[in-house]
């Protein structure tokens, strides 16, 4: 591992400041050999460069720099998820604070509502869109008509769209119109193609859970600030999507 900064604030500051515990608590972790800087075990008053050096607690990424946020918004339908739109259209960036310059996490098109987190944290977005870590998506979708068992199961198995067959999805019927559908691919349209593959058109959709992450008080076209746990949370279900928990609102 390369020389610490002498110039760095001191690991159990940073770890603090990031919410992971009181400074005794972090003393404890770093001499059970739990706490890794840069990929080496870390060390009573190591100092660290909270914008450069990577801090992980028990193989989570710990997000420690000051000047990183993240925004949970409830998209209402006719916005764009882009930060700008060359037909003028409202855009999902404009619906929350400008302080910092934010990404969105992910796609929902034009007409779907729902959960949508907007973010400066580069390695915390390809995290949560990149297929390959699993982290789950949760959609209700209202259809045309009434989708029957084989139908279900077909959804359940992956059916073939035209950019190749998507992986096993949760569905599970809430009405007999209303499905309830959990993927953790992110193609373009995915959930409505889906659903029109097995001849039932959505009318309406909208993301209700993100991971770990949900919130039913949230109107549309409200936002929040995450909090340090819920970042945490979001952080574990990327390095290990078996993991569930969080923070229910």
């Amino acid at each position: 591992m390369d020389e610490p900064d002498p110039r760095g604030e001191r690991i159990q500051k940073v770890l603090a400041r990031a919410g992971i515990g009181s400074r005794r608590a972090i003393e404890e972790l770093i001499e059970a050999d739990r706490v890794r800087v840069n990929g080496a075990p870390a060390r009573l008053g190591h100092r660290v460069d909270s914008t450069r050096d990577r801090i992980e607690v028990d193989g989570v990424t710990v997000a420690t720099r000051a000047d990183l946020v993240y925004f949970l918004l409830n998209k209402p339908a006719g916005v764009v998820t882009t930060a700008h739109d060359p037909e003028g259209r409202p855009t999902v960036v404009e619906m929350v604070p400008d302080d910092a310059r934010v990404f969105p996490v992910g796609r929902l098109d034009f007409e779907t509502e729902g959960l949508l987190l907007l973010t400066n944290d580069g390695d915390l977005t390809h995290k949560l869109t990149h297929p390959s870590f699993g982290v789950d998506k949760e959609y209700l979708a209202e259809v045309e008509g009434r989708p029957t068992r084989g139908a279900l199961r077909a959804l359940r198995e992956g059916v073939e769209l035209d950019d190749g067959r998507t992986a096993p999805a949760k569905v599970s019927a809430v009405e007999p119109s209303v499905l309830r559908i959990v993927i953790h691919e992110g193609r373009n349209r995915q959930v409505r193609r889906m659903c029109e593959s097995v001849g039932h058109p959505v009318r309406r959709l909208v993301r209700t859970r993100i991971g770990p992450l949900v919130d039913r008080r949230l109107a549309p076209g409200q936002w929040r600030a995450l909090t340090v746990d819920e970042v945490r949370t979001l952080e574990r279900a990327a390095a290990d999507p078996g993991r569930a928990d969080g923070p229910r609102r």
